[in-house]
């Protein structure tokens, strides 16, 4: 299983110059290897591109993507993270979606393939990250 990350489907779907060619050709490499899946916050956060929930779930078919949920893990990880950030500084009052994706990977032991590495290596050291 490999999660991916909003930012990359964003790039395939909104053909994003700089970064839609790497984006595409990651999914095609990864899917080669492994199930390719998203949770329920990069499910929300797509869904700002799109009108109706009927469009979104059948572009997440197209791509072939497998939704998978949060378990309970994964939430408390999260939340965990978040301490550390607030007590390194951090300045968001609410528990940010990068928390929930890294902590999914990491409980579920699998990569991730995302654009946006540092926030992942900082709080989910043991999550292999994809990224250009």
């Amino acid at each position: 299983m490999l999660l991916v990350d909003t930012n990359v489907l964003i790039d395939v779907l909104e053909d994003e110059p700089e970064w839609a060619d790497w984006s595409i050709a990651q999914l095609r490499a990864q899917a080669k290897v492994h199930p390719l899946a998203i949770n329920p916050i990069i499910y929300a956060e797509l869904s700002l591109a799109f009108s109706t929930v009927e469009a979104l779930d059948d572009t997440i078919g197209k791509l072939g993507l497998d939704m998978l949920e949060l378990p309970r893990p994964a939430l408390f990880l999260a939340g965990k993270a978040f301490t550390r950030y607030r007590r390194r500084g951090g300045k968001k009052n609410n528990v940010l979606a990068d928390f929930f994706i890294g902590a999914h990977a990491a409980v579920l032991g699998c990569p991730l393939l995302t654009r946006d590495a540092r926030r992942y290596k900082d709080y989910f050291p043991s999550v292999k990250l994809i990224t250009p």
